[in-house]
């Protein structure tokens, strides 16, 4: 049987209903995986015909989370980053993207002075998910014509979030039109 949207939307409900911490969260990759093996999934979603740019595919009202369709037509490197309170799940559909992880050594929290050290990097491709958890500082670097699911604890633009400027040894606040400055 083809697992569906809708299915996968119950499981993550569940499973993050069951335990909202790091271990619901793996269950919610774990669920992404499997949601790119439905290739009409894929190819709806995310597929040439889909719309370019990042969709909303499903927020959950009541849990929280939201489910993104993201259609990339332009290469894209991020600097390092945070999902402040929230957490995140990319799911590799299309091409690949470069994923490294970091850790904030300068023991800080919040914006200013920061230092960060490389921990790891690797490729997540396609049918390959990975969990970034609150707080979790990642960079991610795709070619043109990646696509990617996307699922987060909350909908961003409610979050504030950190960007890392490595070379000038900053953290800085994200501002999004609805999450306000910091």
């Amino acid at each position: 049987m083809t697992y569906t949207l809708d299915q996968f939307v119950k499981d993550a409900q569940a499973a993050l209903g069951a335990n909202d911490g790091p271990a619901g969260r793996e269950k919610v990759r774990v669920l992404v995986e499997r949601l790119l093996t439905n290739r009409q999934f894929v190819e709806a979603a995310v597929g040439p015909d889909a719309p370019m740019g990042t969709r909303k595919l499903y927020e959950d009202k009541e849990l929280g989370f939201v489910v993104l369709a993201h259609c990339n037509a332009k290469p894209h490197k991020s600097p390092p980053h945070d999902h402040g309170s929230s957490w995140a799940v990319y799911g590799q559909a299309i091409k690949h993207t470069d994923m490294t992880e970091f850790r904030r050594v300068d023991r800080g929290t919040g914006a200013g002075e920061a230092k960060l050290e490389k921990v790891k990097s690797y490729r997540l491709e396609p049918g390959h998910a990975g969990v970034y958890d609150v707080g979790a500082i990642h960079a991610i670097d795709y070619p043109e014509g990646s696509r990617f699911v996307r699922v987060t604890g909350r909908d961003l633009d409610y979050v504030r979030r950190l960007k890392f400027d490595m070379a000038a040894g900053k953290a800085v606040t994200i501002e999004s039109a609805t999450a306000g400055s910091a």
